[in-house]
């Protein structure tokens, strides 16, 4: 069979197992488009190709597949360069295709014409360009593969216009390839176990998603065997049931008191497919660089993160869940104290939050969420602010929920994000949490969650300031306000504009109905709360932030 181009990309990546693709269409891959005419493949039309490559980047955290995006070449590119950035701090396979120039005209500076491994060359896992439509297969498969390899990441390819339309009888791959992830080495198992033994103040400090649940319930059954205290790295507490007696946090941005000190005082931390990064180190600081008062034993899938910022004592290079499915009978230890202080601090944080100031209290809200949900099939994603810490910090997360929240901190994610899930599981309750200068960075992807029948739910807190960076302004600068108070929109006119349910909740008692009214709308609902600037964070006001300053 003779095929262009553009139908062997598509036939490929059929093959492959991709199911759908997000883009914004571009005359420099028509002939991807056209094959995708007659293919199984979606195309999720978006408005933006920054909305585009986060709903890839999600997809790809959630399923553990790449998710593929298409784009066209120059500022189509460039606009999808935040997802590339967002994935690659996920560890997220995800693909991005680039419609290309011709060949022939290469170091001209044709229309829109840019050199994609220098423009990604420092935020993807591989950038390569298919001159010759007989590797389309070859390089493909690669991808795909490099893709969700190791630690997991982006993936760009570059589509020259001219190749996608020339044509061959090259047949295109069967399927991909399987890879087993490494086995941990007994005596890996043997010396880790071993050395959590000798601990006075042992710590699991687990990572990266998604994890199988057959992993994750043996190294929940492990510690509460043990008598162990369990805590996430920075947006990842979604991977370990949060019910469990001895889950005790997540280590992140405004990492609280309890976590801090777990960190600091382990005498033996066991890190189980975690990158030892800014956020979940305080910056750096809770650990020394290179070689840390902490003993730890850093099991990962790529060698390149064993020893990148601290020498473990024990550098485990395999799965992490297959290392937690073969660590066996639980351990003995003095270590009762320990885990019930941890516990404690962790319950306190939520349990223990004073009213917030303003027409919506947070605390009140995400305490009705959270007794709502309690058993649902739920997916919650953020963008970035001070406002995630109610989607995240404020929930208790089971088995089966998950959190999409970019490790980045890119604004704007959350939206496109819950899009992404909404279409993988339509089954679930996928709520968005955004702030109002969160939101605006992505709000026209409304449109496409409604074109594309995603019935998601937005949860807008309106503050009317970039919340973040007002706290830090009034830390540095006191009563000194600059460039950080927004005058928005009506967020929800504008749900309306783009046929969903939009509504205004002006008090903590309008909540629990308007949500329901949300659960209810058959197009996806957003809820605009107004909130006061005064509430930027759970435990200390704008006002107390500025006088301690």
């Amino acid at each position: 069979m003779t095929r262009n181009g553009g139908q062997m990309v598509v036939s490929c990546l059929e093959a492959l197992g991709a199911r759908r693709a997000f883009g914004v269409p571009g005359e420099s891959y028509l002939a991807v488009l056209d094959a995708l005419h007659d293919s199984e493949i979606a195309f999720v039309n978006c408005r933006h190709e920054g909305g585009a490559a986060f709903m890839a980047a999600a997809h790809g955290k959630l399923t553990g597949q790449p998710g593929i995006c298409m784009v066209t070449r120059g500022p189509g590119a460039t606009n999808a360069a935040i997802g590339v950035h967002t994935a690659a701090q996920d560890s997220a396979p995800m693909l991005l295709l680039v419609g290309q120039i011709g060949t022939d005209m290469r170091e001209r500076e044709a229309f829109q014409e840019l050199n994609y491994r220098a423009v990604f060359g420092t935020m993807a896992k591989w950038v390569t360009e298919i001159d010759e439509i007989a590797r389309i297969p070859e390089l493909l498969s690669r991808a795909w593969t490099v893709a969700t390899s190791g630690r997991p990441g982006p993936v760009v390819i570059v589509l020259p216009e001219n190749m996608l339309m020339e044509t061959t009888d090259a047949a295109p791959i069967a399927g991909p390839i399987r890879v087993h992830p490494p086995e941990p080495a007994a005596q890996a198992l043997s010396d880790a176990r071993a050395l959590l033994s000798g601990a006075q103040r042992p710590l699991i400090l687990l990572g990266g998603a998604p994890w199988e649940r057959a992993a994750s319930a043996a190294l929940q059954q492990f510690a509460e065997a043990s008598g162990i205290p369990v805590i996430s790295s920075f947006r990842y507490q979604d991977q370990y049931d949060n019910l469990s007696p001895t889950f005790c946090g997540d280590a992140g941005v405004g990492m609280a008191a309890g976590v801090k000190s777990l960190l600091r005082e382990a005498d033996v931390i066991l890190a189980l497919g975690t990158r030892f990064g800014e956020n979940m180190t305080d910056g750096y600081s809770l650990l020394q660089v290179p070689q840390p008062a902490q003993k730890i034993i850093h099991v990962h899938v790529s060698d390149a993160e064993i020893g990148k910022v601290y020498r473990p004592e024990i550098g485990v290079h395999a799965c992490p869940q297959r290392f937690s499915l073969a660590l066996g009978a639980g351990l003995q230890g003095p270590w009762k104290d320990w885990l019930e202080t941890a516990r404690a601090a962790y319950l306190d944080v939520i349990d223990k939050a004073p009213q917030q100031p303003g027409p919506v209290d947070m605390v009140a809200v995400t305490a009705h969420l959270r007794e709502r949900l309690k058993d649902a099939d739920l997916v919650l994603t953020n963008g970035a602010g001070n406002f995630t810490v109610w989607s995240s910090r404020f929930f208790r997360f089971r088995p089966g929920m998950r959190l999409l929240a970019p490790q980045s901190g890119s604004m704007g994610y959350g939206l496109p994000a819950a899009v992404a899930a909404k279409l993988e599981r339509p089954q679930s309750t996928v709520i968005c949490f955004a702030g109002d200068g969160d939101v605006q960075m992505t709000m026209m992807e409304l449109a496409t969650a409604r074109q594309a029948g995603a019935a998601i739910i937005v949860i807008v807190v309106n503050n009317g300031t970039y919340g973040t960076i007002r706290a830090h302004q009034e830390r540095e600068f006191p009563a000194r306000v600059s460039a950080t108070d927004l005058l928005n929109p009506d967020f929800a006119a504008i749900a309306t504009a783009c046929g969903m349910h939009g509504e205004r909740v002006s008090s903590t008692e309008q909540f629990a109905d308007a949500f329901e009214r949300a659960l209810a709308a058959p197009h996806g609902a957003l809820l605009e709360l107004t909130v006061s600037k005064e509430a930027l964070t759970p435990y200390r006001t704008l006002t107390q932030i500025r006088e301690r300053s």
